[in-house]
Formats: structure tokens, C-alpha cells, sequence
């Protein structure tokens, strides 16, 4: 039992993963990495949203946030965060960005031409 002055411990939230996607998988499309950035939309936002879905368009409706970070916000496993990212992408609350694909590294022989004519005109 606790003290008068002693503080109450509360206990964490124990809401089970499959509870709050409602027991689906991953989505299948792979829309969503882990730097797949992600942003609120300007649609209005119905009361009727889960916690989860109203935490999630909070956090984006600062900018711009990748998958990962708002997994680590919320503290959340990736695959959780994947399906409600997904469900609310769906229903328009959520404008995605996928990732910038990789560049492809410049041929060496076109960089050093450029360079030799940049010394034969400069010096």
C-alpha cells in the first residue's frame, strides 16, 4: 500500500499491436519504408479516428517525418505504424513522399574531361 506522500506508479498502456490494426498484416503494396516520408494533408480530420491514427496526423502536421520517425515517436513497432500509415494514406489524411532514389555515381572519365577543360581554359 502505498504512503500519503509516496507516489502512485502507474501502470503502462497495454494495448495489444493486433488491437490496434485490427488484426491485419503488413499492407502488401510496400508503399511504405523506412524513410518513406510521410505528411498531414489538408483534408479535415473526422472525431471518429482511432488514438493511434489522430497521434500519427499530429505528429505529420509539422512537416515532413519518415516512417521510422514516427515509429519512434509513438513507440511503436514499424510494421504497426506501416498499417496505420497505410489506412489513413487510403483515406486521404496523409500525403506520402517515397524515397529519393539513389544516384547514380558520375563516370570518372567524363568528370576528369571536364576538369582538363577547366584547367586548359582557366589555367
Amino acid at each position: 500500500m502505498n504512503e500519503p506522500d509516496e507516489p502512485i506508479v502507474e501502470s503502462p498502456e497495454l494495448v495489444r499491436p493486433y488491437v490496434i490494426t485490427n488484426g491485419r498484416g503488413l499492407p502488401e503494396d510496400g508503399q511504405f519504408n523506412l524513410i518513406t516520408l510521410v505528411t498531414a494533408s489538408d483534408q479535415p480530420r473526422p472525431a471518429h479516428l482511432d488514438p493511434e491514427k489522430h497521434r500519427v496526423l499530429d505528429l505529420c502536421a509539422g512537416g515532413m517525418l519518415s516512417v521510422a520517425e514516427i515509429a519512434g515517436h509513438m513507440k511503436l513497432p514499424i510494421g504497426i505504424v506501416k498499417v496505420v500509415l497505410s489506412d489513413l494514406s487510403s483515406e486521404g489524411y496523409l500525403v506520402v513522399r517515397p524515397p529519393v532514389p539513389r544516384a547514380q555515381l558520375a563516370d570518372v572519365s567524363l568528370l576528369q574531361e571536364v576538369l582538363d577543360g577547366l584547367h586548359a581554359r582557366f589555367g
